[in-house]
Formats: structure tokens, C-alpha cells, sequence
């Protein structure tokens, strides 16, 4: 169980890292975050083994804070079981032309994390895959699967929530040509 002053410190950790992604990445009103979480790491255990919804509860309070805040809508990944699949808003999926499944993420087969957000959220429905615009990962859950080329790496403040490791990225259209680009052979390539 979180104590209170962990909870206190696990919600702010969660506005801080969430609020320096969308300053790091320009967020806009609209737009995708997803979040990964092992509630297990977050509580100092292996990830898979220990979930609990007391710690996701205040994951997801300090995470929906700042996404009415910035206007942004939010995903959170299930587990392995459920093939990663993700919570979302009903009106979200619509939007972005994504397809629901019908599966109820439960602690055992979703995560506490996916489990806590599909009963907090309005009108939930689960989608197999997303490309967001930004995410967090809080436990080393791998959410790169979920996130649109191509990843821009952040550094949060806060490397630890709870227990769990913190990384976080946001992402940025393929630049194809640009400044860098070389089209002809001569002094400024590396072969010559």
C-alpha cells in the first residue's frame, strides 16, 4: 500500500514529468500521450509481480490533471497479456479512426495501471495499437511500439517514481532532406 506521503509525492512526480514533456515536445490541445506503467516497479518490485491500484490511482490523478490542463487525451498500455493493448477514450478512438476490442483490462490481465484508467475514464474502450504523439514510461514497460516515428528522448527531472525508472519521449515528423542532407559526393562526405 502507498502511504500518504509517497501518494503526495507520486502524484506531484507525475505532474512534473508529464508537464516537462509537453514544454519539452511543443504538446498541443488534441493530441496523444501515452503512458506504460508497472505499478510493481513503481512499489520496488519485479514488474508483473506486485500491482496494486492504490499506486495507479495516483498515477492516473497526476496524469489526468495535467492532460485537462493542456487539453491533451491520454492512453495507458496494458500488459504483455492483453498484447499491450490500450485504454482510451471512446470519442478519442473515434477520431483517430481506431478500432475497439472487446476486453475489460482487470489487474491480472491488463495491469493495475490499464485496470484503474478503463474504470475512471467516461466512455472507455480498449484499442490494439496507437501512434501518440508522446509518452512516459514508468517501470520500463516498453511503450516505444506505441509512439509515431520519430522519438525525441527527454530527460525528465525525476528519474525515479516510486521505485520505478522514468523515460519519456516525445515525437516530431521524419525530417527527409533538410540541413544535413548531402546529395552530391565531394569534400563535406565522410568518404572522402
Amino acid at each position: 500500500m502507498v502511504v500518504q506521503k509517497e501518494t503526495t509525492a507520486i502524484i506531484a512526480a507525475v505532474k512534473k514529468v508529464l508537464t516537462e514533456l509537453i514544454e519539452a515536445g511543443g504538446l498541443r490541445k488534441g493530441q496523444l500521450v501515452v503512458f506504460g506503467v508497472s505499478t510493481s516497479e513503481v512499489m520496488g518490485k519485479h514488474i508483473g509481480t506486485a500491482g496494486t491500484l492504490d499506486a495507479a490511482k495516483q498515477i492516473y490523478t497526476g496524469a489526468s490533471e495535467v492532460a485537462r490542463q493542456y487539453g491533451l487525451h491520454l492512453a495507458f498500455q496494458c500488459c504483455e497479456h492483453l498484447n499491450r493493448a490500450l485504454v482510451i477514450e471512446e470519442d478519442v478512438a473515434e477520431r483517430y479512426g481506431l478500432y475497439p476490442v472487446s476486453v475489460v483490462p482487470v489487474p491480472k490481465a491488463g495491469g493495475s495501471m490499464a485496470a484503474y484508467a478503463y474504470r475512471q475514464m467516461k466512455r472507455p474502450c480498449v484499442v490494439e495499437q496507437i501512434k501518440a504523439h508522446a509518452g512516459i514510461d514508468i517501470g520500463d514497460t516498453l511503450i516505444g511500439m506505441h509512439l509515431r516515428p520519430v522519438a525525441v528522448p527527454v530527460r525528465p527531472s525525476i528519474r525515479l517514481i516510486g521505485e520505478a525508472h522514468v523515460t519519456m519521449a516525445y515525437t516530431r515528423p521524419k525530417l527527409v532532406g533538410g540541413a544535413r542532407a548531402v546529395y552530391t559526393i565531394g569534400d563535406e562526405t565522410c568518404l572522402g
